[in-house]
């Protein structure tokens, strides 16, 4: 099992403690129990999010080691053509530590607030991930696709890391896990699946590894996990729901976090390693400084 921590990343009132986001990145690499830390994209919300890109470059230059990623672009809300720039010089500035996370969004999304059409979101989705590809792996890019065109064309700089960096999937459909396993080298769960539900889809995922003849260690399963460690069980679950319910401005969180003394949460937490996962990206959305020492000193020793 092996553990990641999300980013604050926001800057409510439009106000951002930049101190305060240094600090926390600093002890995250000091502690040396998270491989990796990731933000998430919210363009349209009022939780006050800063953008996902603006905010990894921001942590690339304030950290050392640990990997920094993004769970998820909504890859059909995307210029794919951008956001291969965007992640490819971003590779560079954190000289090879990006992961980039990408869905197809599915219903809900305000896909005509961005020009897209919401009847092909998949189509979209699996051109524009092939375009990127491209753009970071042949020295010419030659591309006739339904959406983009490209003929003869260059991008450099490519990513550090060959032949791109490693690209994980999140979604909640079979067919989106199995496009993971076909194209992808991992499986995010979302923080809004219960563990539970989880489990089914690390179930498909493992048999799509199985029919597409692929050894399981060249595939990752994670799962964000929505946590607070509070010794007043009550309490607790309380201002993590409401935390959550100012995030995404929808209540209902109830099955979907873990909050409560160590013990609960650390319960919590085997429970997703058991259901399949092997990396647990940890999420408080409050007390973010004090949340990063309760988990290190309290919850992932006993994990060990």
């Amino acid at each position: 099992m092996r553990f990641a921590i999300s980013i604050p990343q926001y800057a409510r009132d439009s106000r951002f403690d930049d101190d305060a986001f240094r600090a926390h990145l600093r002890r995250v690499e000091e502690l040396g129990l998270f491989e990796s830390a990731w933000a998430q994209e919210q363009v349209i919300g009022a939780a006050g999010s800063l953008a996902p890109l603006q905010t990894l470059a921001y942590a690339a230059a304030c950290t050392e080691q640990v990997r920094l990623g993004c769970a998820v672009f909504v890859l059909p809300l995307h210029n794919p053509l951008h956001l291969a720039k965007a992640i490819s010089s971003l590779d560079c500035l954190s000289h090879g530590r990006v992961e980039v996370g990408v869905v197809t969004g599915g219903r809900g999304r305000p896909f005509g607030a961005f020009g897209v059409d919401a009847d092909r979101p998949v189509a979209r989705f699996n051109e524009a991930l092939a375009l990127m590809k491209a753009c970071w792996t042949e020295r010419e890019i030659n591309f006739d696709g339904r959406f983009w065109k490209l003929k003869g064309a260059s991008m450099e700089p490519k990513p550090v890391q060959k032949p791109y960096p490693p690209v994980w999937f999140g979604g909640s459909a079979p067919a989106g896990m199995r496009r993971a396993v076909r194209h992808g080298d991992g499986f995010m769960g979302a923080g809004s699946q219960t563990t539970a539900q989880f489990a089914e889809q690390v179930k498909v995922v493992r048999e799509e590894l199985t029919a597409q003849g692929r050894e399981p260690d060249t595939f990752r399963i994670g799962k964000r996990v929505y946590v607070h460690v509070e010794d007043d069980a009550t309490r607790g679950r309380q201002r993590l729901e409401d935390a959550l319910t100012r995030h995404y401005g929808r209540g209902g969180w109830s099955e979907h976090i873990l909050a409560g003394p160590a013990e609960e949460c650390t319960a919590g937490i085997r429970a997703v390693a058991d259901a399949g996962a092997d990396l647990i990206l940890l999420n408080p959305l409050i007390d973010d400084a004090q949340q990063l020492e309760r988990l290190a000193a309290e919850v992932i020793p006993a994990l060990s």
